[in-house]
């Protein structure tokens, strides 16, 4: 296994962010220990959906063992009649209405049911302080086994949730019928890769995105003042910055928005950005217990199929340490697509073609 530590080395948010370091340096302690003293270091607690001081639970919720809620959405035929079971996991600032579109005649063509859940902390799933890379897998196979989706299923997760995906095929590989990773988010202590693999993916994120996971990964105590604080830019994605879209994200977003969106947005974080958005950075690139290139493979027999998506164009996930995955991986089926952005499910179709090359139709 190539020695990582010289890559850990370099990846310091300074290896491309001088303007920062010069910021950093030009501000005076007293205000930076001002910042630490009264910003909040410490977050609120979560306002639990259901609570006397929660949102209000609108939605169908199933309860897993240690007594915490998870909301989910369902989609195509019903579950006790359908042939294909897939779970969806949604991404970075996102819900459980943020599953992959497909077409309502591709649903019942191949007798599909298709359920998106909220991850820990996001819409109305209850927190879990205690989250760790393991126990999103553990959630999903106790969800499945609550709507009695049967000994196998299909998972689908994009960005965040793709990363998610790794977790799954590490702990509960038996449990499914096939997976396919869409834009998965990548740990840059991961070990096995190469420095100039991870120096690559790490220099092609923006200033503000190297210190947010830097942080992250280092100080996880510090994450919530981090993205709270005024003194120096937080992450792209949380305060919408355009400049992590790439053209031909600019021309599918619309999609992503609009109307439809908007009646459901005041969920997503509506229990706080803590246990949502920032547990989310702090365990995705946090120190994990594995690396995907550990992995075997779970179909040896091609009873199944994992598939790995990724736009060469993504600002936001660049696609360097997924490209070196499936380099070393065979057995994972990779569709790079040419000028694609992070937002390619949104293209036209690609719901659909996304769910026939993981059924094994294309």
């Amino acid at each position: 296994m190539v020695d990582s530590s010289k890559t850990k080395s370099k990846l310091l948010p300074s290896s491309s962010s001088s303007g920062m370091i010069k910021r950093l340096a030009a501000v005076p302690l007293l205000v930076l220990l001002a910042g630490l003293i009264f910003e909040p270091i410490k977050p609120q607690p979560p306002k639990i959906c259901g609570t006397a001081n929660g949102p209000p639970v609108t939605s169908n919720r199933t309860k897993l063992n240690d007594g915490r809620h998870v909301a989910y959405v369902e989609f195509g035929v019903p579950r006790e009649k359908a042939k294909n079971k897939i779970i969806f996991i949604h991404g970075f600032d996102s819900c459980r209405y943020d599953t992959l579109k497909v077409s309502q005649e591709l649903l019942e063509e191949l007798s599909i049911y298709l359920v998106g859940f909220d991850r820990p902390g996001y819409g109305e799933s209850d927190p879990y302080p205690k989250k760790t890379v393991k126990t999103i897998a553990t959630d999903i196979e106790e969800m499945a086994d609550n709507l009695k989706l049967g000994p196998k299923f299909y998972v689908i997760g994009f960005s965040m949730g793709g990363e998610a995906v790794w977790s799954v095929l590490k702990y509960i590989p038996h449990r499914l019928a096939g997976a396919a990773l869409l834009g998965p988010v990548a740990n840059y202590w991961w070990s096995g890769f190469p420095a100039n693999v991870t120096e690559e993916a790490w220099n092609a994120q923006l200033p503000a995105d190297k210190w947010v996971v830097w942080v992250a990964h280092h100080f996880p105590w510090l994450t919530n003042w981090w993205n709270s604080q005024k003194y120096f830019p937080s992450s792209s994605v949380i305060t919408h910055d355009v400049r992590v879209f790439s053209p031909s994200d600019l021309q599918v977003l619309h999609k992503w928005g609009g109307p439809a969106r908007a009646a459901y947005l005041g969920q997503i974080v509506q229990q706080g950005n803590h246990e949502s958005l920032h547990r989310d950075v702090i365990v995705g690139f946090g120190s994990w217990d594995f690396s995907p290139l550990d992995l075997e493979n779970p179909f040896p027999n091609n009873e199944g199929s994992v598939h790995l998506w990724h736009g060469t164009e993504d600002l936001i996930v660049p696609v360097h340490m997924s490209r070196y995955i499936a380099q070393q991986l065979p057995w994972i089926t990779y569709h790079e697509l040419p000028t694609a952005g992070h937002m390619f499910l949104l293209g036209e179709g690609m719901g659909d073609t996304i769910v026939r090359s993981l059924l094994g139709l294309y």
